[in-house]
């Protein structure tokens, strides 16, 4: 993680009595997540007007721990322009913390398209298919968005601190992977390390949390 150290002179400089500066509010509409990283901290926003249902499951995610303890784990960059593309993180096939499927909220529906610094749900071939696995674009993608005989990814929010980080994780050596996923396997893990709301109380789930339960060591048989 990098944190930024300001010069001894400016803060010398600062008055005593300063009271803390309070965070920016969200906009109306919006719910703020930090995800911290092995590379940096990503600051999303989710709108969870617009897109309800895909930002509520989500923060379920979120609010459940779900992502703690997962990574980033696939960078794909353009052939002809590789500074741009997308990275995918989440719980991959873990079912020990998938939430139950949700319906999908396409472009069309929600007016979010797939921009710069967008994060949508990576799903399946079937159209409820997404879960506990995200991606975030860099620079636009419109071919994820809705289009006649084509359903698309369901956009709900945007980034709004850390794009340095996205673009950090996107140029990571990458390799491995099957048909879509070949070669844009990143090598070296990218750990997600916490998800956390910024905005409103946490609204965790009541469902179990196995993915916790450590498994006790084999003790030997005596003899």
């Amino acid at each position: 993680m990098r944190f930024l150290f300001l010069p001894a002179l400016a803060l010398l400089a600062a008055p005593a009595t300063a009271a803390p500066q309070k965070p920016t509010p969200a906009k109306p509409g919006t719910v703020r997540v930090r995800l911290t990283t092995s590379e940096g901290p990503i600051t999303l926003a989710l709108d969870t007007r617009h897109a309800p249902k895909t930002s509520a499951n989500f923060l379920a995610y979120v609010d459940d721990g779900r992502f703690d303890g997962t990574d980033f784990y696939r960078a794909a960059r353009g052939k002809k322009a590789p500074k741009f593309g997308f990275i995918q993180g989440g719980i991959r096939t873990d079912a020990r913390r998938i939430l139950p499927a949700f319906p999908l909220e396409t472009t069309t529906q929600t007016g979010i398209r797939h921009l710069d610094a967008t994060i949508s749900m990576a799903r399946g071939s079937e159209p409820g298919s997404a879960g506990g696995n995200f991606f975030i674009t860099v620079g636009p993608t419109p071919a994820m968005d809705a289009r006649p005989g084509y359903l698309g990814y369901a956009a709900f929010g945007h980034v709004v601190g850390g794009m340095d980080t996205v673009r950090r994780i996107l140029a990571k050596p990458t390799g491995g992977g099957l048909d879509a996923f070949k070669g844009q396997m990143i090598l070296n893990r990218v750990a997600l390390i916490s998800a956390k709301r910024l905005d409103g109380m946490p609204k965790p789930t009541s469902g179990p949390r196995p993915w916790l339960m450590q498994t006790r060591p084999t003790q030997p048989r005596a003899r």
